[in-house]
């Protein structure tokens, strides 16, 4: 590699994207002409613009750069060129692998440290995540912490293999493996290896999960991951995308300062592999340990980008991914045969894939499914789609969009965007096109699309029926491992040292203001209250109703009757059935969601703008006038019965079910929000109609509007679609106090076959308002609230028991629950829950250290702007001030709560709120493999209870 290369100044170029002024403050007056709606008709729709400015370093790092001052956060997305598209035979999984060595630390910056810096700097949205064509990092940071992610990215780009050994890699091999355990414990994991194993011949690089093999995964030696490094983490293989409130002529420098110096890699060869048609129709049976069988048929399609993949997605959409989907009205609404229909499009780089999931009802043949599916596709070959089903998909396609770029970082944010369209078509401002080749699909294009991709000799089927579940895990590797090899430093001596510089950590710029939203409110005549918070940065809206309809208002007996309801409310109205509903919907770019959770319900949906007043008269007819008609009660209460039985597919559900149980007992607090298959069996429509008429009403629910709306456009929307909502809801239910348990015991609740057990100690927690509450947050955030808390440096960075492990408080209006643990390795089963008890009951005598303290207040208070991104989010933390009665400006008073944390909080609240002496261990998994570990690991007695709670002899 070449040695220090000066800075030279590139051509610089600014574009334009779609994206809409974001230069606006989310509780801003609307800037546009006062006028406002004065009839039910919603204008036509401003496409958004963005402006972007991209150049590329002498190194060969692409720069691209979005500037929003609208919140002071700005994101950070590195994508590197490299995937499993660029890997070796014999080494699947070594792109994944290396995403996680990433982590591990770097020469200037420490080992394991970089999470604790971004963490504890107020990030958000962190993570590094790998595709079959890409491996990105990406961290939201608060504005004036830009720098100190710049000088990590840059380090660990230029720096990594300093701060690398063998003893970090066997750890991570670890981690990795336990992560595609995590994955093989879920059902029909092992249907989907097969299907890609069908769809792709050995030798092609998406034949292998994304995540690798075991023994490809064990293979992976330091020599590897040093030529990986050197071959594929260099600057002219990756791009920067930085999307935020920041000075562009200081970020150039800064990028020019840690960046610049890195030198050039050699050059990556484009892949060029060519994708093999399949003509003639192939078929695979596999087993697993499901309750339901499963049918998965699978195809190959365009490309990401080219030509037909937007017409495959529309047909897709048509077929299978739409509410009211062919497959979904005929197998799931009509016959009834098949519990759920999961269809999608994953275009990528050397082709795309087409795939459809049925899993059958109890009884009912996969060929009786598979004929369904046949039959359903001929149709659309023959007669094609209506022209509401393409509209629709192409409303759906386009809210997407829009709404994803509500988000500076993460998936779908404008920092993601500009790196996708990088990558894949070398525009950044791809954008545009992108929209346009969708609103270009036609019905007649669809339907050449279906016919020529959806066929049966093109097609890979793969039956997975009850079973075995059959594994390839392989042993771990000798200790001595790597132990003769040494790393050489690819540097010179006089170029190390004049790096050194690196060694000290950029400091926080000047303190940013937050703003965090207060909403402004008003009550219609009808007693309905009205959040609303303006946001004008997108033409989005967001809307929610909330009312107090939550589990905890189960009648004695009928859990489970409060989220039946709520589903049930979301499928049809007294003026429009299913379809008509699902279709109205979908046809302006949305989905209306009714849930239940413990405290409340609520309903909610996000439209573009423009479709604001069609969308607000949809939403109202569903909250006001929903049909609880027996054919859909039925037919969700059918479901939820096999959902129940099919839990004891999952250890971790396995496990959320019964913890709760045995701390709570048989009340609302410790039963299954999903009911039990005893209480489910016994509801009614009757039971729906009174619980939907006692706590749905005007007088005791709010109505929360989010986004692109002006105070006085709130209060026509509100009066126009809710003024007449009527209603005697009752007040809120009263619920026993919080048990007091025995001693800590382990209870085993047995999955045989299972790869990893679920590990989870569970006790009483406190209520949502714990007057403390910000003091118990910033002392969980290091015990197990943050991925480098105690408990997941343990359990995963120390001993590679886990892929991750945490503990956190489910704070409900009344109580609540304490829970901590994760997914682990079955070998190690006991010694996890032993070292977990351990962090657990030392943490009240050694509370917070005052670096810990630190690191956790300001990670507490930094992260905040963050968390109201979206107005989603924003919506949904206006549901609980109502819920929960807090005042307008709870969350503008967060800060200063969090600040004002002290050492002596901590320590007392530990000493009070953690019981490590009253906990309840659940360990789903296989029982003959993991007691003979916990009885040895001496956390307290043994004992197994079956899925109702009830002791096993």
């Amino acid at each position: 590699m070449k040695s220090f290369l000066p800075f030279m100044s590139a051509a610089t170029l600014a574009c334009t994207l779609f994206f809409a002024g974001a230069a606006n403050s989310q509780t801003a007056p609307h800037k546009a002409a006062a006028t406002t709606h004065a009839a039910s008709t919603d204008a036509k729709l401003k496409i958004p613009e963005i402006k972007y400015e991209t150049y590329t370093l002498p190194n060969g790092l692409k720069v691209l750069t979005h500037v929003d001052h609208r919140l002071p956060l700005v994101a950070v997305d590195l994508w590197y060129h490299v995937g499993p598209l660029n890997e070796r035979p014999g080494r699947t999984g070594f792109a994944h692998l290396f995403e996680h060595m990433m982590f591990e630390g770097s020469e200037h910056v420490g080992e394991k440290a970089h999470i604790k810096y971004v963490q504890g700097a107020g990030a958000t949205d962190v993570n590094g995540t790998t595709d079959f064509d890409r491996t990105n990092y990406f961290e939201t940071m608060p504005a004036n912490q830009l720098e100190l992610a710049l000088w990590l990215e840059s380090d660990r780009m230029g720096f990594l293999m300093e701060g690398l050994n063998r003893e970090l890699l066997s750890n991570q091999r670890d981690v990795v493996r336990n992560e595609r355990r995590q994955g093989e414990g879920q059902p029909y994991d092992v249907a989907h290896e097969a299907m890609m194993h069908g769809l792709f011949p050995k030798e092609h690089p998406y034949y292998g999960d994304v995540i690798g093999s075991h023994a490809d995964i064990e293979a992976a030696r330091i020599a590897d991951i040093r030529d990986f490094h050197q071959q594929f983490y260099t600057p002219n293989n990756a791009s920067i995308a930085i999307a935020g409130d920041f000075d562009p002529a200081k970020l150039k420098a800064l990028l020019t300062k840690y960046f610049g110096p890195i030198p050039k890699g050699p050059d990556v060869e484009p892949v060029t592999v060519v994708t093999p048609a399949i003509t003639k129709q192939k078929r695979e049976k596999v087993t697993d340990t499901v309750k339901l069988p499963q049918l998965q048929i699978g195809w190959l399609t365009p490309g990401r980008f080219m030509p037909g993949a937007d017409d495959t997605e529309v047909a897709m959409f048509a077929l299978g991914e739409a509410k009211a989907s062919r497959l979904d009205e005929e197998l799931v609404y009509k016959k009834q045969i098949a519990q759920s229909v999961v269809c999608d499009v994953d275009p990528l780089k050397l082709t795309g894939m087409a795939q459809c999931s049925i899993t059958a009802k109890p009884g009912v043949k996969l060929a009786d499914l598979e004929a369904v599916v046949w039959s359903e596709i001929d149709k659309l070959q023959k007669d094609g789609l209506t022209e509401e089903e393409v509209e629709a998909a192409k409303a759906t396609a386009l809210s997407r969009k829009i709404t994803g770029l509500q988000r500076l970082g993460g998936f779908g944010g404008v920092a993601d965007t500009l790196d996708l369209y990088n990558q894949y078509t070398g525009d950044p401002g791809y954008l545009p096109k992108d929209i346009a080749a969708m609103q270009a699909v036609t019905k007649a294009s669809a339907q050449a699309a279906a016919q020529k991709y959806f066929t049966k000799d093109s097609a890979v089927i793969v039956e997975c029926v009850p079973g075995e579940k059959k594994l390839n895990d392989v042993p771990r590797s000798p200790a001595d491992t790597d132990a003769n090899v040494k790393i050489v430093n690819p540097y010179t001596d006089e170029f190390e040292k004049a790096q050194e510089w690196r060694k000290s950590v950029p400091k926080a710029g000047p303190p940013v203001m937050v703003h965090l939203p207060v909403p402004q409110t008003f009550t219609l005549a009808n007693g309905l209250k009205v959040y609303v918070v303006p946001d004008h940065a997108l033409p989005v809206l967001s809307a929610s109703v909330v009312s107090r309809a939550g589990s905890e208002s189960n009648p004695e007996g009928k859990a489970g009757l409060a989220t039946l309801t709520a589903q049930t409310m979301g499928e049809a109205t007294t003026s429009m059935d299913m379809k008509a509903l699902a279709d109205a919907q979908e046809r302006i770019g949305t989905r209306i969601g009714v849930a239940a959770s413990m405290d409340g319900a609520s309903g909610s949906m996000t439209v573009l703008s423009n479709h604001a007043h069609e969308g607000m008269k949809l939403f109202s007819d569903v909250i006001e006038s929903p049909a609880l008609n027996e054919a859909d009660l039925d037919r969700l209460r059918k479901q939820r019965l096999i959902a129940i039985q099919q839990e004891t597919d999952n250890v971790q559900a396995m496990m959320n079910r019964v913890g709760p149980l045995l701390v709570w007992g048989n009340t609302p607090y410790g039963a299954s929000s999903q009911g039990t298959t005893g209480s489910v069996q016994s509801l009614t429509l009757d039971d729906a109609k009174k619980f939907y008429g006692a706590h749905y009403g005007p007088k005791d629910s709010a109505l929360v509007l989010v986004g692109d709306v002006t105070l006085e456009q709130a209060r026509q929307l509100a009066t126009e679609y809710f003024s007449k909502w009527s209603g005697t809801a009752s007040a809120a239910a009263t619920l026993p106090a919080a048990p007091t348990l025995g001693a800590t015991h382990v209870v085993i609740v047995d999955k045989p076959g299972a790869p990893q057990t679920a590990l989870g100690a569970f006790g009483v927690g406190v209520p949502a308002d714990f007057p403390e509450m910000q003091t118990l947050q910033v002392m969980n955030y290091t015990l197990g609230g943050s991925f480098a808390s105690r408990i997941n440096m343990n359990l995963r960075e120390q001993h590679g028991y886990t892929y991750g492990a945490s503990s956190g408080f489910r704070a409900y209006r009344e109580g609540g629950t304490f829970i901590a643990g994760g997914l682990v390795r079955t070998d190690v089963t006991g010694p996890a829950a032993k070292e977990l008890m351990s962090e657990i009951r030392k943490f009240p005598a050694s509370p917070s250290t005052e670096a810990e303290l630190k690191q956790a207040k300001d990670a507490s208070m930094q992260s905040l702007p963050g968390q109201f991104e979206t107005t989603q989010a924003i919506a949904n933390s206006m549901t609980n001030l109502f819920l929960l009665n807090r005042p307008a400006n709870y969350y503008a008073m967060l800060p200063a709560k969090y600040r004002a944390v002290t050492a002596a909080d901590v320590a007392r609240v530990a000493k009070e709120d953690v019981h490590p002496d009253q906990l309840i261990i659940v360990a789903a998994g296989d029982r003959k493999k993991i007691e003979p570990g916990l009885k040895e690991a001496g956390v307290g007695p043994v004992e197994v209870r079956d899925m109702q709670g009830n002791l096993v002899k």
